[in-house]
């Protein structure tokens, strides 16, 4: 069911990127393949001995914005370098900084370069000869630009993820060795009898030496230390043996409910895997969240036991009611 969840997610985040790019090509939003003039200015005016040069190019402000259809920002200068090819094909590069419009800014980061538009220059008027003129050129086309960004995204968050899988594996070798470590010299066990009190009340109908509650209680201890994928095997366990003594299979005991909830609730005094991440993504402090993790925790464990304890007591919820019905 988790990986359909996914699945749909997936393709509803490309469908709506394919959609935002088909509306923005359909509006022409980047003014795509339609030139824009400039007024340049140089100290020198180039020569065919100087295939590279750098001018100062400007667009008034209103001119800009009714270009891209978009507020006016202030006039556009920037320092442009101009490039022509032995073919005779010029190209300018516009450089893109805090001082850019805002819509170049947004255009340079959808496109291949972040820190500069390329453009194909159509056609450069001099004043008679001056060090004044005019450029028109064609930005350099924008399209799929949502597509794009979800494909970088996914690209992006996958490597972070293996950076943050790779920063766990200390963390949870670590407190598996442990636990691992308390189990061969007996503390468990030791912890299990230490707690036949605590787990006699919430699991009456569980008797004190069945391998479930040596599940139930590994589980909840791993949860306590914040190890929550060392936590999940042993709740299967712990869910496996309950089934055990379940009369009725496919309907959940009291004690599945009441385990389900505690363990939902997932309380916490060292949340190991969440400082672990944190740490990993370079958090000042990974550490900080320990005191609101165990409030928060703790309350919601409370809850779903006290949940789980009354709600068991109605009749409508009680087993006894729909073994008469059989």
């Amino acid at each position: 069911m988790l990986n359909k969840i996914w699945i749909f997610l997936i393709l509803a985040g490309v469908l709506i990127a394919a959609g935002n790019d088909i509306a923005d090509e359909a509006r022409n939003t980047y003014r795509n393949g339609i030139p824009l003039t400039a007024a340049i200015a140089v100290e020198h005016p180039p020569s065919v001995l100087t295939p590279t040069w750098q001018g100062e190019m400007s667009i008034p402000s209103a001119l800009f914005a009714a270009f891209y259809g978009v507020p006016e920002s202030g006039d556009v200068k920037e320092t442009v370098t101009i490039t022509t090819a032995p073919s005779g094909v010029s190209v300018m590069t516009i450089p893109v900084n805090e001082s850019s419009p805002p819509q170049w800014k947004l255009m340079a980061q959808r496109s291949s370069s972040r820190d500069h538009l390329t453009a194909t220059i159509d056609r450069i008027q001099w004043s008679g000869g001056a060090s004044n003129g005019s450029v028109r050129f064609i930005v350099d086309p924008i399209r799929f630009v949502k597509l794009k960004a979800v494909t970088a995204a996914a690209i992006d968050w996958a490597a972070i993820a293996v950076n943050v899988v790779l920063g766990l594996v200390g963390v949870m070798a670590l407190w598996l060795g442990l636990m691992r470590i308390a189990e061969e010299a007996g503390m468990l066990a030791l912890l299990t009898r230490f707690l036949r009190p605590v787990t006699r009340f919430l699991f009456p109908d569980v008797p004190a030496d069945h391998p479930a509650i040596a599940a139930i209680i590994m589980n909840t201890a791993a949860n306590m230390l914040g190890l929550s994928n060392a936590a999940t095997p042993l709740g299967l366990k712990a869910m496996e043996e309950l089934n055990k003594l379940n009369p009725r299979a496919g309907t959940a005991t009291n004690a599945m409910v009441t385990f389900l909830a505690i363990n939902t609730g997932g309380f916490v005094i060292i949340p190991a895997t969440a400082i672990a991440v944190r740490a990993a993504a370079g958090s000042v402090n990974p550490g900080i969240i320990i005191g609101t993790s165990i409030v928060g925790a703790g309350v919601a464990t409370v809850a779903g036991i006290v949940a789980s304890r009354l709600l068991q007591r109605l009749p409508m919820y009680r087993k006894e009611k729909e073994e008469r019905h059989d």
